[in-house]
């Protein structure tokens, strides 16, 4: 277990910070949090730090905005997750701690790259607002498409939000939904991904540890991000977030 008094110790307690605050504001600040543990532990063992971290983030998440899931769309997309978790798990199982640590950074680099070209390309359109209570299901290929690669980037990476975004951007879902939904459906992939993550030996007991160490500190983060959001506006909360995504993925890859 790190010495959580180091300068890479004081670097996982800010991460611990970050993964509770982008669980109840934007999401994108949680890639910071999973490059942060992949620079200071086994890449492999680090995603199972994450994993426990997110798991109390998550249930925060959902007891806030349990009331705003929408069931129909995460129906649609949840069985086409298990195959891409799956997937991801044989990955980890076959690759080398250099190559997977690499592999998330370049990862993150292009979900950062890819959510500031949707929001540039949707600042762009003039498209007009959707009905209230009005969503649209996506094309069951979509759902399928990002089912399976939400499973495979959040088993290697922690990194199934950009992926989440599309799929409930495409849906048209209002911001209480999109947050809603996305809490529950991280809350239930996260779950699923914790007896894989047990069956590649990855929950040591100085992992659990670790958890049990800096579990105060993501409920702390939690707590800020609700008092957060409100006061920063949306867009420039978001910036903050891609910009923190892309220098821990550089971070990552150069070093």
């Amino acid at each position: 277990m790190p010495d959580l008094l180091s300068l890479s110790g004081l670097l996982l307690i800010v991460a611990a910070l970050v993964v509770g605050i982008s669980k109840t504001s934007v999401s994108g600040f949680g890639s910071f949090a999973v490059a942060a543990f992949a620079l200071v532990m086994p890449a492999k063992e680090s995603t199972a730090a994450v994993l426990l971290l997110l798991i109390i983030g998550d249930i925060v998440a959902v007891l806030r905005y349990r009331k705003h899931c929408n069931w129909a769309l995460l129906r649609r997309l949840l069985p086409s997750v298990l195959p891409g978790v799956a997937l991801g798990a044989w990955v980890l199982s076959v690759i080398s701690d250099v190559v997977l640590k690499r592999g998330i950074g370049v990862l993150l680099v292009i979900f950062t790259l890819y959510t500031l070209w949707s929001r540039l390309s949707a600042s762009r359109r003039e498209a007009p607002p959707a009905a209230a209570g009005e969503v649209r299901q996506p094309h069951w290929a979509m759902a399928v498409g990002a089912g399976v690669a939400a499973g495979f980037t959040t088993m290697t990476a922690n990194s199934a939000g950009p992926v989440m975004t599309l799929y409930l951007l495409e849906a048209g879902v209002t911001k209480s939904a999109f947050v809603g939904t996305g809490a529950w459906f991280f809350f239930l992939v996260n779950l699923s991904k914790t007896p894989f993550s047990a069956a590649l030996g990855l929950f040591p007991p100085s992992t659990l540890l670790l958890t049990a160490c800096l579990a105060p500190v993501v409920l702390l983060g939690t707590w800020i991000g609700v008092k957060v959001v409100r006061k920063l506006s949306q867009r420039a909360f978001e910036n903050l977030a891609l910009a923190a995504s892309a220098l821990a993925a550089l971070m990552l890859i150069v070093r």
